[in-house]
């Protein structure tokens, strides 16, 4: 890895620690960043959801006034259907070969990079069509929690959605509770993709330093940012990663 690489994963993953902050989408950044540099798809998208999650928890802490309000039986259950998930998740990328899933990107990137920027129509219908006090909304849950195991693209958009639907109006709180629930399931990832050995750790190390850092930061930039001007970037991005990698394929 040489020192461009460095400083080229450094700045993707503090950029896309603000970005999931705030919207979500970082790893539309950060997973083309190692593609870029060398690190075949699997195993980046695994580095990638090591690489971030720090930021995931330091940003959480910049949501702590909101948090600590919210009730903890309902904590418990959104962060063991979280753990679940991403457990799921991980063992699915586990069971999928480097081909097929390489086939598969430019589909999960679209498939992203349109939840993100439907997200506030999504919110509506799932709002609409979600039971979130039954066993809809914990499927819902855990489902969601799953693809953040399998891939982790859009993931910040697509549980703001899912709390929009599951009656929250409280934006910081939401933002707080986004980037718990992708603490704990990218925890579980971190975990299994490195006992598989699939994570490329020089590279994860310094991206999870710039990660932290980024999410710390990105906390406080959330609370004066406007959303839909980061919305209309990382849709730009979303876009543009995706036409890259289908013709990449």
């Amino acid at each position: 890895m040489t020192i461009v690489d460095s400083s080229l994963l450094f700045s993707a993953a503090f950029l896309a620690s603000i970005i999931n902050s705030i919207a979500g989408g970082g790893s539309f950044i950060t997973f083309p960043a190692l593609v870029f540099t060398g690190v075949p798809t699997i195993a980046a998208n695994a580095t990638s959801s090591v690489a971030v999650f720090p930021g995931y928890l330091s940003s959480a802490f910049g949501f702590f006034k909101e948090l600590k309000n919210y009730p903890r039986k309902q904590m418990v259950m959104l962060l063991s259907l979280a753990l679940l998930g991403g457990v799921l998740g991980s063992f699915l990328l586990l069971a999928t070969s480097d081909a097929v899933f390489s086939h598969f990107v430019p589909w999960l990137l679209a498939f992203a990079t349109i939840a993100f920027a439907f997200g506030k129509r999504v919110a509506d219908w799932s709002e609409k069509n979600v039971d979130a006090d039954g066993i809809t909304g914990k499927l819902a849950t855990l489902f969601v929690c799953i693809y953040g195991g399998y891939f982790n693209g859009g993931l910040g958009i697509i549980l703001l959605a899912l709390f929009s639907a599951l009656g929250m109006r409280d934006l910081n709180l939401i933002n707080g509770l986004k980037n718990c629930v992708s603490f704990v399931l990218s925890s579980a990832s971190v975990v299994i993709f490195s006992v598989a050995g699939i994570v490329y750790w020089p590279q994860a190390l310094v991206m999870m330093v710039g990660a932290t850092i980024g999410g710390y930061c990105g906390a406080h930039v959330a609370r004066r940012l406007s959303v839909g001007a980061v919305r209309i970037i990382v849709v730009c991005i979303g876009i543009t990663m995706t036409i890259l990698f289908a013709l990449r394929g």
